[in-house]
Order: structure tokens, then C-alpha cells, then sequence
């Protein structure tokens, strides 16, 4: 496929900030994977640029969130709380309020914006925001470790540009805020993939919530059962998403890449490794279509390191990973439980995961088929 012109959006200002220590979130994750491309020389040369993400305008927040909840949110940063902010979900314990809490989230939804304008532009082929993809934020309401959602934001802006846009979420939590930002309208399918809602917040993402109205058709989701592993993952997604991307035809891909899927991710029950994401990445890249990316969860913070890193020198086009120096991963991550590379290994799975897994999924092919597909003459 080539090298493509790719922007790599970071700012050392976006380590000014954290979350509180009691608090998953990560906001380091981001740097942690600069380092380690900057170390393999992945960040420069050959169609390859870092930009730094320019804050979000109060005028751009307000097309997906309201003047009410933006206020809210910037007054509680100062130290300036109460039941009203706290009914929106700020101050709540998934969404903590801390020193710099709104900056920061105007600053990470800033970075999504500045790679959407770096594809209209044509600047660039792929973009690529780690410190994005806040997908569970509502127009008035914080949810997940979300405050801004940038992932909304950037589909919002491709589309008033007359795009159509595809928003695909492989985060191990249903896209939530993405899904229902768009649930009426035709001009931004949402695909998600995701643990099932009975077993993971935040409970929604079911394969009969398929949209209303003019949108009917074009919110496509694709609940997982605990302990979904590499292969029937991928069977599903080129069952399901490869058909749709290709009969909507999409002139821009908004990819949120959450690495909480991973197998031994502290917050949820998937069983993947990396190299389903990167075989992901190259299903994308096969469309020939422009990419906004961006991170989200991932709360082993190595594991997502590693991932992210991954899909970023797939995205670019430097190589597969599969022929890169093995020792790369563990030296570059000062790690010594894994010497493999970037790619994770290869993980056994049970025959009794297999009986438990496979039919679960066969039947939730099934159904997005009948939901979804007639739709778009699939």
C-alpha cells in the first residue's frame, strides 16, 4: 500500500496534565508512545510529520455540546461545583474533577480537530491523535473518563464539510456518545464493536440499536461475549464491517483505536492481542480512504503502548511489523516480559473458550446481517 502522508499529533503540553492517581486513565500513554517511535525513527521522513494540536474553539465545542454543559465543566475546573454540574455527570467518580480537567480535554479534542483539518486539506493521508478518542461524552453529559468527545466533534466538522463519514470504534466500550450524536442521520455510520452491555459499561451497544429516522441502518453495533479472542473478532469484523464500509463508501474514516480489548486490560474481559488491531488498520487502509485516528481506553498502559505504536507504523506505511528487529518491543518499552516486538504474542485458546465464544458471536453476525444489511443492498 505504500507510505502515506501521515501527521502524528502531540504536544508536550498535554503532559501538564493528569487525572487523579486514583483514577485509570492514563494521560501519559500518549508521550510514552512518541518515545517509542521517536526511538525507531517513526516519526520523520518519508511523508511522516508530527504537528502540534491547536485547543478546540468554544464555537467548534458548541456544535456537539451545549453552551450550558460547557460552562459547567470550566467553572467546576476552577474549583467551582455543584448538583447541577454534578447531574451531567461532572464530579463523579469515572469523571473526576482535577487541576486543568477542562484545558486539558479543549487541548486532546483539539488534536482530533487539527487532524480532521489536516485530511481536508489534503495535508495528510492519515492523522493520528493518541491522546483522542473520548467517545462516551454526551452533548450534556460526562461519562467514562469523557468530557469533550472529539471523535463527535471530528465527524461533525468532515460532515458540515460534505463528507461521508465513517466513525469505526474498536474501543472494548460501546461508542456511545458517537452512536447516539448521529442515531438519525445517514451522512456519519457508526460501527462499534465492543463487549457485550450486559457485562461492561456502559450497558448500551446492542445489535438492535440501529439507528431512527433518516439514520436507520447507519448505527451499526456488534457486542462481544467475555473471553472473544483474535480469530472470531476478525471473522466478525470482515463479516460485518468490511461489506458495510464497502457499499457506503465512505470519503473519510474517523477510526477511535481503544486498546482496552487487549487481553489483561484491568477494566474489561476480551482476550485479543495487537495483532488483531493492525489487521484491523490494514482492512482500512485496503478502502484507500483518508483516516483520522485517534486513541481511547487502554488501562494496561504498556500493552497499549505497544499497540498504538503498532497501528501507527502500520498507518504509515513503514512496515507490517511482522519484519521489524524482535528486540524492538522489549528494549524500547524497558520491559523484559516480552522480546517479540511491537506484535504481541500469539495467546492459546481453549476448546472450552472456543464452545463458549463462537456461537455467541455466529448469532451476533447474524443478526447485525438482518438488521443492517437490507439497508444498504447487502
Amino acid at each position: 500500500m505504500g507510505t502515506k502522508k501521515a501527521a502524528f499529533i502531540y504536544s508536550a503540553e498535554l503532559e501538564k496534565f493528569s487525572y487523579p492517581a486514583d483514577c485509570p486513565f492514563n494521560t501519559d500513554r500518549a508521550g510514552q508512545v512518541r518515545k517509542v517511535l521517536n526511538s525507531m525513527d517513526l516519526l520523520s521522513g518519508d511523508n511522516r510529520s508530527e504537528v502540534a494540536p491547536v485547543p478546540a474553539e468554544r464555537i467548534v465545542l458548541k456544535k456537539f455540546h451545549s453552551a450550558r454543559y460547557l460552562h459547567a465543566l470550566k467553572t467546576a475546573a476552577k474549583g467551582r461545583w455543584d448538583t447541577e454540574a454534578l447531574g451531567m455527570g461532572i464530579g463523579t467518580p469515572d469523571c473526576p474533577i482535577f487541576a486543568g480537567m477542562y484545558d486539558y480535554s479543549v487541548l486532546a479534542a483539539g488534536g482530533t480537530l487539527t487532524a480532521a483539518k489536516l485530511i481536508l486539506s489534503g495535508t495528510a493521508e492519515v492523522a493520528f491523535n493518541p491522546s483522542g478518542g473520548f467517545h462516551h461524552a454526551g452533548p450534556e453529559k460526562a461519562s467514562g473518563f469523557c468530557y469533550i468527545n472529539d471523535v463527535a466533534l471530528a465527524c461533525t466538522i468532515l460532515a458540515e464539510e460534505g463528507k461521508r463519514v465513517l466513525y469505526i470504534d474498536v474501543d472494548v466500550h460501546h461508542g456511545d456518545g458517537v452512536a447516539y450524536g448521529f442515531y438519525d442521520r445517514r451522512d456519519v455510520m457508526t460501527i462499534s464493536f465492543h463487549e457485550s452491555p450486559g457485562t461492561l459499561f456502559p450497558g448500551t451497544g446492542r445489535e438492535d440499536e440501529i439507528g431512527s429516522g433518516q439514520g436507520k441502518g447507519y448505527c451499526v453495533n456488534v457486542p462481544l461475549p467475555v473471553g472473544t479472542y483474535d480469530e472470531v473478532y476478525m471473522k466478525a469484523f470482515e463479516c460485518i464491517a468490511l461489506p458495510l464500509i464497502g457499499a457506503y463508501n465512505p470519503d473519510v474514516i474517523v477510526f477511535e483505536l481503544g486498546a482496552d480489548a487487549l487481553a489483561g486490560d484491568p477494566l474489561a474481559h476480551l482476550y485479543l492481542t495487537n495483532n488483531v488491531y493492525a489487521e484491523v488498520v490494514e482492512h482500512l487502509l485496503s478502502f484507500d480512504k483518508p483516516i483520522v485516528a485517534t486513541g481511547g481506553g487502554g488501562y494496561n498502559v504498556s500493552k497499549t503502548v505497544r499497540a498504538w505504536a503498532l497501528a501507527w507504523s502500520i498507518l504509515t506505511g513503514t512496515g507490517s511489523g511482522k519484519d521489524m528487529d524482535h528486540a524492538v518491543g522489549g528494549v524500547m518499552l524497558e520491559s523484559t516480559d516480552w522480546q517479540g516486538g511491537l506484535r504481541d504474542r500469539v495467546l492459546v485458546v481453549s476448546q472450552t473458550q472456543r464452545e463458549m465464544v463462537v456461537p455467541v458471536v455466529e448469532t451476533t453476525i447474524e443478526a447485525v446481517k438482518a438488521n443492517i444489511f437490507p439497508t444498504h443492498g447487502l
